[in-house]
C-alpha cells in the first residue's frame, strides 16, 4: 500500500535543477510542518509527451505511480494517473476555455468527480496581467494562488494553497481522504508543472 493513499494532508515543494524540475512530497507534522519524504516526482523538460513520474524515495529507482499525457500538443489534453504497473487511478484535464480567465482543471478519481479553480478571481487575473509584462518571467510572481476542487454536491475533495517562498511550495488538503492521495499528489504536482500550458 503507497504511503500517500489515505493521507488528509501532505507538502509539494519544488526543486529546481537544470534538466528536470523536481518535486518532493512530504508527510505534514502537527504543526503544518513538512515531515517524512513521502514520493519524489520528476518531469523532464521539453520533453515530446508530458509525463511525470513518482518515486519512493531519492534514489528514483522504485516508481510507484505517474501521469502521463494521453496526446502531445494539446491545450486542453487529458492526463493518466497511473499506478506502478501502469493501471489507470484516476485522470485530470485542464478546461482551456474556462482557465483564460481563471484556470480550472477537471479531476476524476474512482468515487470521485471534482471540479478545480482558483480561489481568487482577482489573483487569477492579476496573474494573467503579471505575465503579459516583458521580463516579469525572470522574476519570481508576487502572486499566492491556492485551488479548491469540489464535486456536484460542492463539497471540498482537494485544496492546494501555495505558500510564501522563493521556490514553489504547496499545502494540499485531502478532506477525509476521499480522493487517492497518489491522484491528490499527481494533480498538485501539475498544477505547479503544467499551470502555463
Amino acid at each position: 500500500m503507497d504511503a500517500l493513499q489515505g493521507t488528509e494532508r501532505f507538502a509539494v515543494a519544488q526543486k529546481i535543477t537544470l534538466m528536470v524540475n523536481r518535486y518532493e512530497i512530504r508527510a505534514v507534522d502537527g504543526n503544518g510542518q513538512p515531515a517524512g519524504l513521502l514520493a519524489v516526482a520528476q518531469q523532464k523538460r521539453a520533453a515530446f509527451k508530458e509525463q511525470v513520474t513518482f518515486y519512493a524515495d531519492e534514489s528514483r529507482k522504485t516508481p510507484i505511480f505517474s501521469f502521463k499525457a494521453r496526446q502531445r500538443f494539446d491545450l486542453g489534453a487529458t492526463y493518466d494517473v497511473l499506478d506502478a504497473a501502469g493501471a489507470p487511478i484516476g485522470s485530470f484535464r485542464k478546461d482551456f476555455g474556462k482557465s483564460l480567465l481563471r484556470s480550472t482543471w477537471h479531476l476524476d478519481a474512482p468515487g470521485v468527480q471534482a471540479v478545480g479553480s482558483e480561489r481568487s478571481a482577482g489573483v487569477a487575473i492579476a496573474r494573467r496581467l503579471w505575465e503579459l509584462v516583458p521580463l516579469t518571467e525572470a522574476l519570481p510572481a508576487p502572486f499566492v494562488f491556492h485551488f479548491d476542487f469540489v464535486d456536484a454536491s460542492g463539497q471540498v475533495v482537494m485544496t492546494s494553497e501555495r505558500g510564501r517562498s522563493l521556490r514553489d511550495r504547496y499545502d494540499v488538503t485531502v478532506p477525509g481522504a476521499r480522493l487517492d492521495g497518489r491522484v491528490a499528489a499527481a494533480m498538485a504536482v501539475a498544477l505547479d508543472a503544467l499551470q502555463d500550458r
